[in-house]
């Protein structure tokens, strides 16, 4: 295994300086990218104790997959171990890797951003601590992972590289010292929280929050995202539209071909403006100065027959989507007075939950599932939340207030 140089930091004596500074690994940090040194690894983890910290590098905003490009892993006692899984991932170790670390339970920052990418490549909890989330349950004003360990380690965390490319061979130096600092801090982290949400007798709404996230699933592709870019508001002809769902799709699909994030082939501004543009030759198209980006030249045959096929399209998108759920809320007052009267009366017991328990309101109960019961609420509260997959803790904590304030409506 390959051990990375400890970085030096250049401070400012002169200027004031309330915590210090952790801008390094305080356990040793390998670099892995072969079997022998993965067997290495695991054998080392084996030898920590506790849970297992661990993190993922993706290459957001750079490639269109949200696959791990880089894996952090680190238990109490253990070294810190930076795991390239573009090599190693369709070997046979890969699996003794996966086995070891899901026999462990895990500490994540922010867990529904890296589930998905480690369970990709067969990484998968059997339980887990988020320290992200854990401090939105105790209260803390501010909950990334530095603030973190602002708050409750008492150190400022280097954080420089956290919006890098990380699909680049070979990785910086610098980029992997701070990258092990996100898993070096996690075992001492989730305890000192642990301990914190003990002390203030929210331990178990906590393992209950952790449990309910080894369910989570991304959200669904959802066939009518192209609707979303902006600027598309306000094209009200349905064939425009076509030809902006035909130009989205195409763009997609070479995103995904070239690995690459939509936005930095062709911006969404230029589908739109191309969109409201009179262009009607493939010759207009290639002088239209407002549809720019990277691919919008070198695949502009890509775009025309895309544009040719939604000017040409009889399969033409609706107007507008038609409602599947409730209606939309900031509607209530004009079109639905009794929704509206009942959840301007919810409102004010999910602000004084906020206070007494000092958790933030979405964490108490998510504005949707509100918004559900004020829609339609049942006989049984209680029930109908639980329908709703609310968790034991969170019933436990509305539905009574709910029942009661709606019941002062007398409705």
């Amino acid at each position: 295994m390959k051990g990375l140089p400890q970085l030096t930091v250049e401070t400012n004596d002169e200027a004031p300086v309330e915590l210090p500074l952790r801008a390094v690994s305080n356990a040793p940090v390998y670099y892995v990218d072969t079997e022998d040194e993965l067997l290495g690894a695991i054998e080392n983890l084996k030898t920590g104790t506790g849970h297992l910290g661990i993190d993922a590098e993706r290459a957001s905003g750079f490639k269109y997959s949200s696959r791990a490009y880089l894996i952090q892993v680190h238990r109490t006692g253990s070294d810190v171990f930076l795991i390239d899984p573009i090599p190693l991932s369709e070997t046979e170790t890969w699996g003794k890797f996966t086995s070891v670390c899901n026999s462990f339970p895990w500490i994540l920052h922010a867990a529904t951003q890296d589930l998905a990418c480690l369970a990709e490549v067969g990484l998968i909890p059997p339980s887990l601590i988020d320290t992200e989330l854990g401090s939105r349950l105790l209260g803390l004003p501010r909950v990334g992972l530095g603030a973190a360990c602002e708050q409750l380690l008492g150190f400022r965390l280097a954080k420089e590289h956290s919006a890098a490319d990380w699909s680049i061979r070979p990785f910086p130096t610098a980029w992997l010292n701070y990258a092990a600092l996100d898993v070096d801090v996690l075992p001492d982290l989730a305890r000192v929280l642990m301990e914190q949400l003990e002390v203030a007798g929210k331990t178990e709404l906590a393992m209950q929050e952790f449990q309910h996230l080894l369910s989570f699933k991304p959200k669904p592709f959802d066939p009518n995202r192209w609707r979303s870019m902006t600027g598309l508001h306000d094209v009200k002809d349905a064939q425009k539209l076509a030809i902006a769902r035909e130009l989205w799709i195409a763009r997609d699909e070479l995103a995904q071909r070239l690995d690459v994030s939509p936005g930095r082939l062709v911006p969404d501004s230029s589908i739109v403006s191309l969109v409201k543009s009179k262009v009607s030759t493939r010759s207009e198209l290639a002088s239209l100065s407002s549809f720019n980006g990277r691919a919008s030249r070198t695949y502009l045959d890509t775009w025309w027959e895309a544009f040719s096929k939604g000017q040409n399209s009889r399969e033409l998108p609706p107007l507008k989507l038609p409602n599947t759920g409730i209606p939309n809320h900031r509607n209530w007052a004009n079109r639905y007075p009794e929704a509206d009267a009942r959840l301007q009366a919810l409102k004010p017991v999910m602000n004084e939950l906020t206070l007494e328990l000092e958790i933030p309101s979405e964490n108490i109960l998510q504005p949707d599932l509100m918004r559900r019961v004020a829609w339609e609420p049942a006989e049984d509260i209680a029930e109908q939340l639980i329908e709703f997959g609310a968790r034991k803790w969170q019933v436990e904590a509305v539905a009574a207030r709910f029942t009661g304030a709606l019941a002062a409506l007398n409705l």
